[in-house]
């Protein structure tokens, strides 16, 4: 496929039309190493491989000597869902009424066009530079940017900042830059009794007779109440599972599921310790069991400093806003890239994002390209 890099709807398109549903390849990152070669860049695809999850390629690119500024993101998709439902195709990558449809139009196959565009447009840019692109984020995130990351420091590459291209805009281009994320710990109490017969309540011990007192633990008292960059630390339950599967047996045992969503006071280490000492004093320590899903990453903040005033500063430029300073929304791979560089995020609108008919406003891409490329322009500052 011939395509103009300059182009960020052309290169949007092409995206789009690679079916690169987590984990698959699908031809996206074969497309960016045509484009990004011709633009002077040194290009590897690794695949990382873990015991339990599936083989992921990735996509590193890197042009210059010394410290890189990064531009970050991921081709893989989540799945399309019924496609009978989409208005057009959902790799079609089709204009209609000045919107492009598809599946990562918005999250994030729009922003990376867009990338590629700010780069080709400004040839003489003598900026380290370099891609740093996933085909993990919306899978289990194992053999992706963390991997990829991993290998590159090994290699002897090292960066100065990244931009990470997730849609970042609740409605607006220019509405908010995310600086930080919230980190995320799921686990599940299970109270364990004793299965018997309903008329004979004595032979046996109903775990959930405990369960009030669990989930009184657990949602009673507030983990905090936020941070100057933060809003308050949050838990829910987001799953109850009891019973036997007949109204004449008392359940052996009750599970509680929950998710915390915290902010920069907490480690997920010092939470999982916080939820056990509450458990410990209301239902007792040998009434549960209490287990972990590995932690997602804990919470991370870029403070107010040269690269958010860099970024912010180009934004308002062009779109005519000032960014909010945002740390809501879930977790992404910047939980990875701020062990090795202050990042930031800065991509789409994501209303669409996951839905059916996934979007993009064509004047959007244009105007991100030319965010990024006053970025660019910038990048020599820090």
């Amino acid at each position: 496929m011939n395509v103009d890099p300059r182009d960020p709807v052309a290169v949007a398109q092409a995206l789009i039309a690679c079916p690169s549903v987590t984990p698959e390849e699908g031809g996206a990152l074969a497309l960016l190493e045509g484009l990004l070669r011709p633009l002077g860049f040194e290009v590897h695809r690794p695949v990382f491989s873990a015991e339990g999850t599936p083989d992921v390629e990735n996509l590193f690119a890197r042009r210059g000597e010394g410290e890189a500024f990064v531009f970050a993101g991921h081709t893989d998709v989540v799945p399309p869902g019924d496609v009978g439902r989409w208005r057009r195709g959902p790799f079609s990558g089709e204009i209609v009424g000045g919107e492009l449809f598809g599946r990562g139009a918005v999250d994030m196959k729009g922003a990376i066009a867009c990338m590629v565009a700010a780069v080709a447009r400004n040839p003489s840019l003598k900026t380290p530079l370099a891609f740093l692109i996933t085909g993990d984020e919306e899978g289990p995130a194992v053999n992706g940017t963390r991997a990829l990351l991993e290998w590159a420091v090994a290699r002897g590459d090292r960066f100065s900042a990244c931009l990470l291209g997730e849609p970042t805009n609740p409605e607006a281009l220019g509405d908010a830059v995310k600086v930080g994320r919230r980190g995320s710990l799921s686990g599940t109490v299970t109270i364990r009794g004793v299965q018997g017969h309903v008329a004979y309540p004595q032979l046996a011990d109903n775990p959930i007779r405990k369960l009030p007192g669990a989930l009184a633990a657990l949602l009673d008292e507030p983990l905090d109440r936020g941070t100057e960059h933060f809003q308050p630390s949050n838990l829910e339950i987001v799953g109850l599972e009891s019973g036997a599967g007949a109204f004449n047996v008392i359940p052996g045992e009750g599970r509680v599921r929950f998710n915390i969503r915290y902010n920069d006071r907490h480690t997920a280490q010092e939470l999982m310790a916080l939820v056990a000492a509450r458990l410990d004093a209301a239902i007792g320590p040998a009434a549960y069991q209490l287990a972990f899903e590995p932690p997602n990453g804990d919470a991370f903040l870029t403070p107010p400093g040269p690269l958010v005033e860099l970024v912010s500063e180009a934004i308002e430029a062009e779109t005519g806003r000032r960014p909010e300073l945002s740390t809501s929304g879930g977790t992404s791979d910047a939980r990875f890239i701020k062990a090795h560089c202050p990042v930031v995020e800065f991509g789409l609108v994501g209303r669409t994002m996951h839905q059916v008919d996934e979007r993009v406003a064509v004047e959007d891409l244009e105007r991100l390209t030319r965010v990024y490329e006053r970025i660019l322009e910038r990048v020599a500052r820090l």
